[in-house]
């Protein structure tokens, strides 16, 4: 008699504790990279990395046209100079090589610094708008089904996309 009000206890703590869980398991998707793009904010982000870059590219490009011109002055006159001249000259171009080099590295660096700064709090606010919608409509995962993600299907019913745009005010 004991086993089996264990075993009926066990098999209703299943069946409530399984539709539990299903009402918490409802899957949902967005194409989070189509969202980003939607959001005012990103569009701005996106200029402003543009002329970032842009003010890093004009630098970059006066550093090497000031390479150029030295070394063509250095080979149009290498032929009448003295060894420690030469010497000189050729160790202020490698030298001058060694900074461009140094800098596009930095720039690099520095431009995905400032995309990272840009993103961050649009990103923020889409994951947490995302994350209200989720809540109102009850999903307990939302997946990205941006391009290149592992998502291997995606019914039609479950895209939240217009919940999340309505939301930002995006139209």
């Amino acid at each position: 008699m004991k086993k089996t009000i264990i075993t009926l206890a066990i098999a209703i703590a299943t069946f409530f504790g399984g539709n539990m869980a299903n009402a918490q398991n409802k899957f949902a998707y967005i194409d989070f990279q189509e969202l980003m793009q939607l959001m005012p904010e990103y569009k701005k982000a996106s200029t402003d990395m543009e002329a970032y870059g842009k003010t890093l590219q004009d630098e970059l490009k006066k550093m090497s046209e000031e390479f150029d011109t030295k070394l063509a002055k250095y080979q149009k006159e290498q032929a009448t100079m003295s060894d420690a001249i030469k010497d000189l000259r050729e160790k202020e171009l490698r030298d001058m090589q060694t900074r461009i080099q140094e800098f596009q590295e930095s720039a690099q660096e520095n431009a995905r610094k400032k995309e990272q700064e840009y993103l961050k709090p649009i990103i923020e606010k889409a994951k947490s708008t995302i994350a209200a919608v989720a809540k109102e409509g009850g999903y307990g995962y939302v997946f990205d089904s941006s391009p290149g993600t592992p998502l291997l299907y995606k019914p039609e019913g479950d895209n939240i996309m217009a919940q999340v745009k309505k939301k930002l005010g995006i139209l």
